[in-house]
């Protein structure tokens, strides 16, 4: 359930040439591809373990390496397409997606996934902030309101799509290639979208920002110095290596708020701008999303290998088990807006706090029926914890752009993608990582349980620190 980043709002932009509907049928399908890749992999993890002798740290890596490499690139990306033309980056970066999928499909070890995904993702960083800049470029008023529900609408269906298709891909094991075809899928469609493509019209902005590329150095190395030990750190016993990056982090992560700091102080336009970081609507949405999007994380991944190797679900019915909250996030989505209009800011907690409850509901159900549980039993809750969902994540992106000035709102955007991808990775570090300690010794269900009983705790932070956020409607 990502969200991309949204153009800048050039004055004196070009006339517009105006998106056909055909075209927006192509640019839709480029950003239904990388969502749809980053839930189909949750539901193959077990069996890529299976073939590929991956230990859980490394799948933790599968996923994280995606959402890491997705948030240090993806303002960059944005500010190419600005500089270079969008259409053309969204050639580029969808050519590059066909082409890492085809790395994923065919990688012959988990190190090289793991490094596929990366790729992948940096990818996806090139190919999806093109998506709303080009609906931002070449439509206006009602067609470009309509554009912009179809995207919304194109994000909640393609996290439904990637459960379903996962599972039935990985259960077909098509030719004996198991995991395989759910990244090979994208091969054909991707040439297919690339061919539609080809008569997309071309935008530039007038005045495109620069590059931080000190900035995204700087963020890269922060990332993985932290992210990379406490993922592998445990499964290898903490060899030196992991202590040293860790050491490093906090001086990677000093060394980039001064160098944004500078920046901006001498009139560059740093990669996440200090400026906008202290607005209280920015400042106080990041900071309930690092709990909110840790925790939906960790959740995702914890869930789909509970149900396949605690539960044997398989991976169809793990897909067919998470279609209830992907159907009921994308449902309450559509009415967020009218939700936020006459609540404002009061929906984050209540999302929070119906996660909650669908979590706490989750760990009585699976307690209680354990190992008998099926797809109903686990309906309610899955249905509760989707609704919390879309109720907090669409209504915190619009408090953080709500005071955000019109002509930085691509930033902002960029800023609070940036927090979720980051913070998606984070709990999938932190809580994948105690799943993995707890299932060796107590088992999948306890470290499920425990596991579970931490995310719950965490969606009531949301619920309690969401009461302080500013009203968007304001």
């Amino acid at each position: 359930m990502t969200t991309t980043e949204l153009a800048p709002s050039t004055p004196g932009a070009p006339t517009r040439p105006g998106l056909t509907p055909a075209g927006l049928v192509t640019v839709l399908l480029g950003a239904a591809l990388p969502i749809i890749d980053f839930f189909i992999v949750n539901v193959a993890l077990p069996t890529i373990n299976a073939d590929l002798h991956a230990s859980t740290a490394t799948l933790e890596l599968v996923v994280a390496a995606y959402g890491i490499a997705y948030a240090v690139l993806l303002v960059v990306g944005g500010r190419l397409g600005d500089s270079f033309g969008r259409r053309r980056l969204f050639l580029t970066g969808l050519w590059l997606f066909t082409l890492t999928s085809l790395a994923c499909g065919i990688a012959p070890t988990a190190t090289t996934l793991v490094i596929a995904r990366a790729a992948q993702g940096a990818a996806s960083a090139l190919l999806l902030p093109q998506v709303l800049s080009i609906i931002q470029a070449t439509t206006s008023g009602e067609a470009r309101s309509k554009a912009l529900g179809l995207f919304g609408a194109t994000g909640g269906l393609s996290t439904v799509v990637g459960q379903l298709l996962g599972g039935a891909l990985v259960a077909a094991d098509l030719w004996g290639t198991g995991w395989r075809p759910i990244f090979l899928v994208n091969v054909p469609i991707g040439l297919v979208v690339l061919v539609m493509a080809r008569r997309l019209p071309e935008s530039r902005a007038h005045n495109p920002l620069g590059v931080d590329r000190l900035g995204t150095l700087l963020l890269a190395v922060t990332l993985m110095s932290f992210l990379i030990p406490l993922m592998e750190g445990r499964a290898l016993g903490w060899p030196a290596w992991t202590i040293a990056l860790l050491i490093v982090s906090p001086f990677a992560a000093a060394a980039f708020v001064h160098v944004e700091r500078r920046q901006e102080r001498l009139g560059g336009t740093p990669l996440l701008p200090p400026s906008v970081m202290r607005l209280p609507s920015v400042r106080r949405g990041l900071m309930v999303g690092i709990p909110f999007f840790g925790a939906f994380g960790s959740f995702m991944f914890v869930y789909a290998m509970t149900l396949q190797e605690g539960l044997h679900f398989g991976p169809l019915g793990a897909g067919v088990a998470l279609t209830p909250l992907a159907v009921a996030y994308f449902t309450v989505s559509m009415l967020s807006s009218r939700l936020v209009a006459r609540y404002g800011q009061r929906v984050v907690p209540i999302g929070g706090a119906i996660t909650a409850v669908g979590m706490v509901a989750l760990l009585c159900t699976t307690l209680s029926a354990w190992p008998h549980v099926t797809v109903l039993d686990l309906a309610p809750s899955m249905v509760a914890i989707g609704v919390g969902n879309a109720l907090a994540m669409t209504t915190l992106f619009r408090i953080v752009l709500s005071h955000v000035p019109t002509d930085l709102a691509g930033v902002g955007s960029g800023v609070m993608t940036t927090n979720q991808q980051t913070s998606l990775a984070l709990g999938v570090a932190t809580l994948g990582s105690l799943y993995a300690a707890l299932s060796g010794s107590l088992g999948s269900r306890d470290a499920f349980a425990w596991v579970i009983g931490v995310v719950a705790l965490l969606a009531m932070v949301v619920a309690i620190t969401g009461r302080r956020l500013p009203d968007p409607r304001v």
